[in-house]
């Protein structure tokens, strides 16, 4: 106050004149700690960006550009972070910033430029090389890019002109190039997948648009053909996953929720058709896949796959005839389905039709070029035994019963033939050595298919009354070792009348 006295000043005027020296020597201090501290940032940030710990690095890089918003050198450095990590649209804004504060920045200028010529932006791209070279015209990089640029351009009008001529190939062609020089921009994937769904190549074009829902912040509309396409191969779940991207970027997108409702309602069927025969409810599945069929009617594959579930189902269930209908159908829809031939052969099994039952297992197998799957090498196996077996008797054939028959359904049949061919029922001799021939087949069928574990062998392609298969040989025709209809004790006794 006494130096204010001795100057004239005011007693308010003397306070405020005080208060901005101490304001001054405050802030100079709290300047010079923010300085150390940004260097410290600064330092910190270079030594992990060097261990390659990226993340660490980017945290003290953002407290650098905080603490001094007006370094370039701070914005560049953290740019380069942000390429290490693979994420070049937020290394732009650094980049652009750090040539704002400092517009002969050549470092920044050229690495916007080779950003921007990656992004297929090529006039951006082409103006910052350009200035580049406007300050170094023998900047060897500036140049070749430059070069580059003008080469893409000429690409990009190059291959906008073949596809709008329908010229697919060739676009495909140059596109190849165009991605090779700008592999972040999203219009020359879009482009080539366009192409490759014209020449119905979907793998390809998904292939293509998978990146683009990346190189765009909002690509609602990529998210929604890509669930379209793997809806079309059949792809279900993963067309769900796709269009729920599409619905998070934007719940209230029409074309994207109609699509969703359709392929949940087709997945859900799907999904819960699947779990019924993992539970082994055949019919109640066959139900639900017709009930796909009625949902997706446009989609071949479903309706392919419906077809042969069906088929599989009905197999299952041992409806011989209408699996062999149903089956058929489907392989001619899918020739080269070797499941639908599998589940054929065996509902011509069924239908004791074991010449048709070799050829569909054996046609089955074409498509194995690896020869992996051991069910139709069984199949085939068990098929040819049938046959070899049918051949010298068939022991449901001989009852008249399908091979799905119960033992009551067997007894009756049995019983009826029985009745039939009894030996007292003729009178010529020939006529009774004919009956009691028959009637010997009936009784071993009969016995054969009522005992679980001879019936097991006989549906596995072995005849257990077969001497071949029998221990030690023997001639003719056996009888199973615990029963002969002509033994005392039987139910059927025979009177034989001889001339």
């Amino acid at each position: 106050m006494e130096s204010c006295r001795r100057t004239g000043l005011s007693g308010v005027l003397c306070s405020l004149s005080l208060l901005c020296v101490v304001l001054d020597i405050q802030l100079d201090g709290v300047l010079g700690a923010t300085h150390v501290e940004i260097e410290h940032h600064l330092e910190m940030g270079r030594k992990l960006l060097a261990a390659g710990q990226l993340a660490e690095a980017l945290s003290h890089y953002h407290s650098a550009v905080e603490g001094d918003s007006k370094n370039y050198l701070t914005y560049y450095k953290r740019a380069a972070v942000f390429l290490a990590m693979g994420k070049s649209k937020s290394a732009l804004p650094d980049l652009t910033k750090a040539i704002h504060l400092k517009p002969d920045f050549l470092a920044a200028r050229l690495q916007r430029g080779n950003i921007l010529l990656k992004q297929g932006s090529t006039q951006e791209a082409w103006e910052d090389f350009e200035a580049v070279l406007q300050r170094s015209p023998n900047h060897e990089e500036a140049r070749d890019q430059l070069m580059r640029a003008n080469e893409l351009e000429e690409l990009q009008e190059e291959a906008h002109a073949a596809y709008h001529q329908g010229d697919y190939s060739t676009t495909i062609n140059v596109l190849e190039r165009v991605i090779e020089i700008s592999p972040w921009d999203p219009d020359s994937r879009e482009l080539r997948a366009e192409c490759y769904i014209r020449m119905g190549d979907p793998q390809k074009a998904i292939q293509d648009l998978t990146p683009t829902t990346r190189l765009r912040n909002d690509n609602r509309a990529a998210f929604l053909k890509l669930s379209v396409l793997h809806y079309s191969l059949g792809d279900h779940s993963e067309s769900l996953n796709h269009v729920r991207e599409c619905l998070k970027l934007d719940q209230d997108d029409k074309e994207c929720f109609s699509h969703y409702k359709q392929v949940k309602k087709l997945s859900k069927q799907l999904n819960s058709a699947e779990e019924l025969i993992q539970q082994e409810r055949h019919q109640v599945a066959i139900d639900k896949y017709e009930s796909v069929m009625k949902t997706e009617p446009n989609v071949l594959f479903y309706t392919n796959l419906a077809k042969e579930k069906i088929c599989f189902c009905m197999v299952k269930l041992r409806l011989a005839l209408e699996a062999i209908d149903v089956c058929s159908e489907a392989h001619q829809r899918d020739p080269r389905n070797a499941n639908v031939l599998r589940d054929r052969a065996e509902a011509y099994i069924f239908n004791q039709e074991y010449g048709k039952a070799v050829e569909d297992y054996l046609e089955a197998r074409e498509f194995d070029s690896e020869g992996e799957r051991m069910d139709l090498k069984e199949g085939l196996d068990r098929a040819q035994k049938l046959l070899k077996v049918s051949r010298k008797r068939d022991y449901y054939k001989i009852l008249g019963v399908g091979r799905g028959a119960n033992k009551q359904e067997i007894i009756k049949a049995y019983r009826k033939l029985a009745q039939q061919w009894h030996p007292d029922n003729f009178q010529s001799e020939s006529e009774k050595k004919e009956a009691e021939k028959k009637f010997i087949d009936i009784a071993s069928a009969k016995e054969v298919l009522i005992d679980p574990e001879m019936r097991q062998k006989f549906d596995a392609g072995d005849d257990p009354l077969d001497p071949e298969n029998q221990q030690g040989g023997g001639g003719g025709q056996g009888w199973p070792s615990h029963f002969n209809p002509f033994e005392s004790g039987s139910n059927f006794h025979f009177k034989f009348h001889h001339n």
